[in-house]
């Protein structure tokens, strides 16, 4: 059935491969005054010949997606005066996609019709924001000699809604499958949302939708599509590169009709918008709107949901982070707008990089969240700090600002999903002792005035001087910047958790290490760390670390049962770390390397005396002080050095297999020691 109907007409193919980007059906429905020919068309377009006997009115034709131009299924619906109602043909009205008014060639009644009665019988009965397209069908061309079109083209140019016109013959099978393939068009590529015949320009949604394409496609952002940008552009929409004659033809006829159409050898926005008005007004807008399905818009030129939102399995207790071929992405994001090479971005800069998002997603807290340079201005490590921040706390917005991008075209991709790595669970973690994770959390409390927003600031480099230049509505609750950890790279996230409520939400207890801080000159400070451990973390597996905040003032005493120190000393915490952003330069780093460090092994209660965890010293403490060498090492004195031997004991194999382990646990020791040693060095 319908075998020639793809025959006849020829579209691009890539046309075929973005059925997933149109409706997944389209319903046509043809009207007109009686023996117009309506029934004549559906039985001559199925059965490829005109029917010897017409019924009144046809059955609904469905016809198959893969035998469509379109890939789309369309199905086809006579109506009949005869037969239906004027409430069954108000039904079907508000059901189709898209109606044809048929009209008799040779028959001035039926066309008078149109405007007298169809066309204000339709419009009456569909709102007026989404108007249903029509095509107008001159029928019975076989009849006559001239043509209908001096008639109808005042009609057409008095109603936007009309797509096009046909003149066809069922009888001879003129046109047929065209008057079809029209109406499919008219619903999957309409001429409506992308021009204004009156102005004779494209509408500014087009136009907007466009400008973000050219901008995701310029890779190097200097407003000109080169030929590799180019070649890219069209290898990414239509499957295929343009080949150089043809790529040179497009900029001619560029050059031809406009002056600033073409610099440097490149197309610029102006050509590039200049090209698709073209391919409208030449009646070839399903090309505009392959490129638009393409970068993600529907047919109301928004991006789909389905575009900005691929869906993401996220198991719980585990945690987002972005992969390897995600920040090289973004880091080519960056470079390409870092016009002046300060690895920093500028507000100028900074708005031009967000010119492809229909809003500003970045606030100035965001300056106060990560690292900036002395000018305020996001440096490198802040931005793609801050693109860590927003996939971990929230990756359903990251994917959406990475649609925004283009990151699955850029990158080739299906979707943005490609661009997260969704950890393995925590629990997990803790029972092989080792983690792959790269972002670590830390949730910080205190009572007010203890110092928590000052640690947060020290840890983006900025001392006391500096953090009193921030303005109450800039403050941010979060800090998010790297550290190292034996060599390897981490993020650290903090966030300021508030002491107001009175009990603490899930998001305020999940994290991977919580630091308490204290106030030292304020004597009542310390009571409210020693009851946010007691009542949320005492019996946890969350690493605990005590910060004395402000150390560079006079201490005060504690008025808590027990002293900051013997407290950690009971809950077998680290002593209390001494903290003060009150410095010259900017604030030591150390403190934040040792709470990541917590972070990543929270299974090991690591002791640093220096708290760098980095130098030879350091590393040995650690592993003299770890519970695993303090076990083997009160085993082997209990075995060995503690018990009378006997001359029994020599002849025992217990007892030497025992000192063997022991010789050979102290034998390992002393060679990675040796090795650490010789590396420091």
């Amino acid at each position: 059935m319908c075998r020639n109907y793809m025959r006849r007409v020829t579209i691009p193919p890539s046309d075929e491969q973005r059925v997933e980007r149109m409706r997944k059906d389209v319903r046509i429905l043809l009207v007109g005054e009686p023996k117009v020919g309506k029934t004549s068309l559906i039985m001559s377009l199925v059965s490829e010949e005109f029917p010897d006997a017409v019924p009144l009115r046809a059955e609904e034709i469905t016809i198959p997606a893969d035998v469509t131009p379109e890939r789309v299924p369309t199905h086809i619906v006579d109506y009949s005066e005869a037969e239906q109602t004027d409430e069954q043909l108000f039904q079907e009205i508000s059901k189709a996609n898209v109606i044809c008014i048929v009209y008799s060639v040779n028959n001035k009644k039926s066309i008078e019709k149109v405007t007298s009665h169809w066309i204000p019988l339709i419009n009456d009965r569909t709102d007026k924001d989404s108007r249903v397209p029509l095509i107008l069908v001159g029928n019975k061309s076989d009849l006559v000699e001239h043509s209908s079109m001096e008639t109808i083209l005042p009609i057409m140019n008095q109603y936007s809604e009309i797509e096009t016109c046909v003149e066809c013959s069922a009888k001879n099978l003129k046109n047929i499958s065209e008057l079809f393939y029209y109406a499919q068009k008219a619903v999957l590529h309409p001429t409506g949302p992308l021009y204004c015949p009156e102005e004779k320009e494209m509408k500014p949604p087009c136009i907007k939708s466009l400008t973000r394409i050219f901008k995701v496609s310029d890779l190097d952002n200097d407003g000109i599509l080169n030929d590799n940008e180019l070649n890219f552009f069209q290898r990414t929409c239509f499957n295929t590169p343009l080949a150089p004659q043809a790529l040179e033809d497009v900029k001619n006829v560029v050059r031809k009709n406009m002056m600033d159409g073409v610099q440097d050898n490149g197309l610029t926005l102006k050509g590039f918008l200049f090209l698709h008005t073209l391919f409208i007004q030449r009646g070839r807008h399903e090309t505009t709107w392959t490129v638009l399905r393409r970068f993600g818009y529907d047919d109301d030129l928004e991006l789909t949901q389905d575009y900005l939102f691929p869906p993401l399995k996220i198991p719980q207790d585990c945690t987002t982070e972005l992969n390897h071929n995600a920040y090289l992405f973004l880091q080519s994001v960056f470079d390409k707008h870092d016009k002046d090479r300060d690895c920093a971005l500028s507000p100028d800069e900074m708005k031009d990089l967000f010119k492809v998002f229909p809003y500003m997603p970045w606030g100035p807290d965001v300056n106060n969240t990560v690292c900036t340079n002395d000018q305020g201005w996001i440096t490198y490590q802040g931005y793609l700090s801050q693109w860590t921040l927003t996939t971990y706390l929230d990756v359903q917005r990251c994917l959406e600002y990475l649609g925004y991008l283009g990151y699955s075209i850029i990158c080739e991709q299906e979707s943005q999903a490609a661009s997260i790595t969704v950890t393995r669970d925590k629990k997990i973690d803790l029972q092989k002792k080792q983690t792959q994770r790269s972002v670590f959390r830390c949730n910080v409390f205190g009572s007010r005035g203890s110092g928590k927003s000052g640690f947060l600031q020290a840890f983006l480099g900025r001392n006391l001087t500096r953090q009193k230049t921030i303005r109450e509505d800039h403050k941010s609750y979060y800090a998010i910047s790297t550290t190292y950890v034996y060599g390897q790279e981490k993020y650290l996230l903090l966030h300021e958790v508030f002491p107001e409520s009175e009990f603490l939400s899930e998001s305020d207890i999940c994290c991977d290490v919580v630091c308490l801080i204290y106030d030292i000159s304020n004597p009542s400070s310390f009571e409210y760390c020693a009851k946010i451990f007691k009542q949320y973390f005492m019996d946890s597996k969350t690493p605990c670390m005590v910060i004395a905040a402000k150390s560079d003032l006079q201490e005060a005493k504690q008025l808590h049962s027990l002293s900051p120190l013997d407290f950690c000393r009971k809950h077998k915490m680290p002593p209390p770390q001494s903290f003060t952003c009150d410095t010259a330069e900017a604030p030591c780093k150390d403190i934040y390397i040792k709470l990541t460090t917590m972070a990543m092994y929270p299974h090991a209660r690591l002791r640093c005396l220096c708290a760098c965890n980095r130098c030879t010293f350091c590393i040995c403490q650690n592993l003299l002080n770890s519970e695993l060498l303090q076990s083997v090492k009160a085993k082997l004195y209990t075995a060995v050095l503690s018990r009378h031997m006997t001359q029994a004991d020599l002849k025992s194999s217990t007892f030497w297999l025992r000192a063997s382990v022991g010789a050979t646990v102290f034998a390992v020791l002393g060679f990675a020691m040796y090795r650490a040693l010789l590396k420091q060095r």
